[in-house]
C-alpha cells in the first residue's frame, strides 16, 4: 500500500439534532470552515436521528493532517457541549478502493 494513501478520519458523537436540510443551513458556516481545513481531500456529513448521532468521514492527505483536525474539531466540539467524541484514523487502501469505485487512487499531487 502506498505511504501516499488518503488518511481517513471516521468521527461520531451524540446529537440532538437539527437534522437534515435544517442541519444544513444551520451549519453551512462550520461546513466552509471544515471545507478550508489543511490537507482536506473531501468529507462525508454523516447523521442518524434515531440513534442520536451524528459526524462525519474525511480525507485527508497526512495522518499529521488528520489527528490535527482531530483535536481541532473535538475541542472545538466541547465547546458546544458535545462530549462522547468517537474517532478513528485509517490509511485508504486505494488499490482495492479503485475495484469499488472509490473516488481516489491517490493523494493529491502524488
Amino acid at each position: 500500500m502506498s505511504e501516499t494513501a488518503p488518511v481517513i478520519l471516521q468521527m461520531d458523537f451524540p446529537f440532538s439534532g437539527p437534522w437534515g436540510e435544517e442541519m444544513a443551513a444551520q451549519l453551512e458556516g462550520l461546513a466552509r470552515d471544515i471545507a478550508a481545513e489543511p490537507g482536506l481531500i473531501w468529507k462525508v456529513w454523516t447523521e442518524n436521528a434515531e440513534a442520536g448521532r451524528a459526524g462525519g468521514i474525511y480525507a485527508f492527505e497526512t495522518e499529521e493532517q488528520a489527528h490535527a483536525y482531530l483535536t481541532k474539531h473535538t475541542n472545538r466540539l466541547a465547546e458546544f457541549g458535545i462530549t462522547g467524541v468517537e474517532a478513528k484514523v485509517f490509511r485508504a487502501n486505494t488499490a482495492l478502493s479503485a475495484f469499488t469505485h472509490m473516488p481516489f487512487t491517490a493523494s493529491p499531487g502524488a
